[in-house]
């Protein structure tokens, strides 16, 4: 089934006009620009209940988020483990500065097996480490915790000192070493503040050393975490965390870290190399480009969400590999290998003390269980069959031990289309608990899709929303967000769980945007999501208020713009390009046989006429559009002919071209080579409305044509209809929600108004006895607004409104999002 027939399946209908571009990213708005609406409340009707859970966080180790993040140690590369597995430009002395002679050694005289490498130092040397972004970070008067393991064959004295380039920052210290490995400490006490900091360790003799660490002493409920990135998140109250991933899980080998795998450094997470002693705990290939220390581990996790009062919600692998590898592993001893893993990790949670993993838990200092009641198998898998033969597997093994467990599945990558109706009938027909559905779409989709969930199967699994977010950090996204939010809740009989996805981002290991919380090595700042997500997430209510609401008039017109041409990683070559007008007029012509003139480059790779053709031939360059024609034309007829030469995909040929980051285009051998999809760019952030699989040959020449006629559009491919879609929902700015707190009485208002117009709104709370003066909080900004580490325009206001009554009017600034708590009478 199409993306298009998907979301009318989901009962998406369109009954107005798309609402225009401009109510999603408008100017300011002047004092009279005013939009009247209606909120009726019906107290009296029943409805969804909302779980206490409803709201969560989803940590994956991207962006750096463990080691130089929320992990508190200060050393980077502390062991020496870094490889060019992780990293290309990685080897074991990466971040490490060395005065005279050191040499990484990979030998029997190791720390332990899983510590594969040490480091060995020459007498009268040392070695300085550079730490995460701009150094090693210290606070005046504060402690720091130094450890290192090491072995002496004669004795010998280390030197241990803290400085930057302005001099020292803590009195050195002195350790005496001798005889075989034995772990050494010292504490340093910061005589000044620093952000470069770097740490020494000289010996006056030969010695070897492995795991060197500095830890801050304070740490977030000292449990070595660091302090303002813990209490960032636990301030937003989350009701679980999902943990560990992610493309982390169902990445790599699926083999462990042993001799008998040659010791794979490129592997899914699994949870045994996680716990126990940080010096025996294995080392990884982190999928999103560096290494992975495993400081942070499932140990940690559970302590984390317990001391937040969060749910724990572990990932475990599924066999079936996604995030572009889409393989399916066929070993069946290595599947029940991972399914008595996570068995394992059942019991390493809440087994007794006396079962073998509830020891192991108690023995780490936890000898109460961590009450885990959800799991999830995979993450994303793109082949939905062969994932979910393995799927039912675990399911089976987790419910004959362990039946009160929730288990989840998940629907793949993306919010529609041929996988994901795959996998949705796959857990529909076994009944499953629970899908986890996850969806990276355009400011304008979330707009639109507020309904996505009004028409789910009541009768069906629960969804857990695990991975969403819209593209980009601006309040704008945040606000389109906040919109579709105000869906989540009140369909909160079917979506039990939502995170929004990635959690964290070091500003200096950006490998994903865009990102909830913001940091560098001494300053932290939540974005303007993480604004919107706190101020949902702690005021949730426990039941949602029916209510009905006006909506939007919207500007309807046809889908308008000019034509265009573009790559991906491929070299492509275009001719006969003719767009006809619906009265078959001629708008655009061109043969390529003379210059190019009448085209416009506005994206990457390099364009030329060549034998007649217009031709791409940066194989490397992505998106390289060009574009040609009106930004006013409508209702026409788009052909093309296109070549591939070479590359990784296809063709991508535009229409509605408004400007670079506003237009359709229809990706042919897209996602390498594997789908052919239509997508709309709104505000550079993209959405798919249309998909099926195939792919497309080099050298072979393609007749490409569109047909656009008012909002909806038919394309072809060599003379055949490939698939058409309407783009008619409307991209409403104005919603709302009301939920009740059961504990307060309190009616929550929710309302966002992601448009320039103020928003004059007539509240009818019906028989309610409700009192006069209601608490406020606002975010209201610029639609481009950004939080930085300097500056937070878009951060909650607090005000008291005293117009409470059984019907009042309130007006709702432009670009806003308002929370009103009224209190019963």
């Amino acid at each position: 089934m199409s993306r298009t027939s998907t979301r009318w399946r989901l009962g998406l209908t369109a009954t107005t006009a798309l609402l225009v571009v401009s109510a999603v990213a408008p100017a300011p708005a002047s004092a009279e620009d005013v939009t009247d609406y209606a909120i009726t409340v019906d107290p009296a009707a029943k409805g969804a209940k909302i779980d206490d859970t409803m709201y969560g966080v989803f940590f994956e180790d991207i962006n750096r988020a463990a080691d130089g993040g929320l992990y508190a140690e200060l050393v980077q590369n502390r062991s020496f483990e870094y490889s060019t597995a992780d990293n290309r430009s990685y080897t074991p002395l990466t971040s490490w500065a060395v005065g005279g002679t050191a040499t990484a050694q990979n030998d029997d005289g190791r720390l332990n097996a899983r510590n594969r490498t040490y480091l060995s130092l020459g007498a009268g040397s040392s070695v300085t480490n550079s730490g995460y972004n701009t150094g090693i970070r210290v606070e005046d008067g504060k402690k720091y915790d130094f450890s290192v393991w090491a072995r002496a064959d004669q004795a010998g004295t280390l030197t241990v000192s803290l400085a930057d380039a302005g001099g020292t920052l803590a009195e050195a210290h002195q350790v005496a070493v001798k005889g075989g490995w034995a772990k050494y400490r010292a504490r340093f006490t910061a005589t000044r503040s620093s952000t470069a900091g770097r740490l020494t360790v000289a010996t006056d003799n030969s010695v070897a050393l492995d795991m060197v660490s500095l830890l801050p002493r304070d740490t977030y409920k000292g449990h070595g975490l660091r302090e303002d990135l813990a209490r960032k998140i636990a301030a937003l109250d989350p009701g679980f965390v999902r943990f560990p991933g992610g493309c982390l899980v169902n990445t790599g080998s699926m083999q462990d870290y042993s001799e008998a795998s040659n010791w794979e450094r490129q592997r899914s997470y699994q949870w045994k190399d996680t716990v126990g002693p940080v010096e025996q705990r294995a080392t990884n290939s982190n999928f999103w480009g560096y290494n992975q220390s495993y400081g942070l581990g499932y140990y940690e996790y559970f302590q984390f969400s317990e001391d937040m009062g969060a749910m724990p919600l572990p990932v475990v692998p599924a066999l079936v590999t996604g995030c572009g590898q889409n393989k399916a592993v066929v070993d069946e001893a290595l599947l029940k290998r991972h399914i008595q893993d996570t068995l394992d990790l059942i019991e390493f949670a809440n087994g007794p003390v006396t079962s073998e993993w509830g020891r192991k838990r108690a023995q780490m200092g936890h000898p109460k269980p961590f009450h885990l009641t959800h799991i999830e198998v995979g993450n994303e898998e793109n082949l939905p069959n062969e994932f979910f033969a393995r799927f039912t597997e675990f399911r089976t093994a987790i419910e004959a031990k362990y039946p009160d467990i929730t288990i989840i599945s998940n629907s793949g990558p993306d919010d529609s289309g041929s996988t994901f109706d795959t996998a949705w009938k796959l857990n529909r027909d076994a009944n499953v608990d629970m899908v986890d559905e996850h969806y990276y779409n355009s400011p304008q989709w979330f707009l639109q899709n507020n309904d996505r969930y009004d028409s789910y199967d009541r009768n069906g699994p629960r969804v857990f929303l695990g991975e969403y977010a819209s593209q980009g950090n601006t309040f704008k996204n945040a606000l389109t967000e906040a919109a579709f939010m105000t869906g989540l809740e009140r369909n909160a009989d079917v979506v039990k769980l939502a995170s929004y996805a990635p959690l964290l981002a070091n500003e200096d290991y950006v490998q994903w945007r865009p990102d909830m919380i913001w940091f560098n090595n001494h300053a932290s700042w939540g974005s303007a999501s993480y604004e919107v997500q706190k101020l949902f997430m702690t005021n949730v209510g426990d039941r949602v208020v029916p209510t009905t609401a006006t909506g939007t008039p919207s500007v309807s017109g046809p889908i308008a713009g000019a034509v265009g041409l573009s790559t991906w990683a491929t070299t492509a070559a275009y001719d006969d390009v003719k767009v006809t007008g619906a009265d078959g007029t001629t708008l655009l012509t061109d043969d390529f046989s003379g210059d190019a003139a009448q085209w416009t480059h506005t994206g990457g790779g390099s364009w030329t006429v060549q034998d007649g053709q217009y031709v791409q031939t940066d194989v490397a360059a992505e998106n390289t559009m060009v574009s040609a024609g009106n930004p006013a034309w409508h209702d026409y007829d788009l052909h093309v002919k296109a070549t591939k030469k070479s590359g990784k995909e296809g063709f991508l040929v535009a229409f509605g071209v408004k400007d670079t980051g506003n237009y359709y285009w229809w990706n042919l051998g897209g996602w390498n080579n594997t789908l052919n999809a239509v997508e709309q760019a709104s505000d550079g952030g993209k959405s798919t409305l249309v998909s099926k699989a195939g792919s497309i040959e080099t050298g072979r020449a393609y007749d490409i044509d569109v047909k656009v006629r008012g909002r909806q559009v038919t394309m072809y491919l060599d003379g055949q209809e490939w698939g058409s879609f309407t783009d008619d929902k409307p991209a409403e700015p104005f919603r709302q929600i009301v939920t009740k707190d059961a504990k307060t009485g309190d009616l929550i208002v929710k309302v966002v108004n992601a448009q320039a117009a103020q928003a004059r709104t007539t509240i009818d709370l019906g028989k309610v006895k409700v009192r006069s003066k209601a608490a406020v909080t606002t975010l209201a900004a610029a639609p481009d607004a950004v939080n930085s580490e300097t500056a937070t325009p878009v951060a909650p206001v607090k005000s008291t409104f005293t117009g409470v009554a059984r019907k009042f009017t309130y007006t709702f600034p432009a670009n806003s999002v308002t929370f009103l708590r009224i209190k019963k009478g």
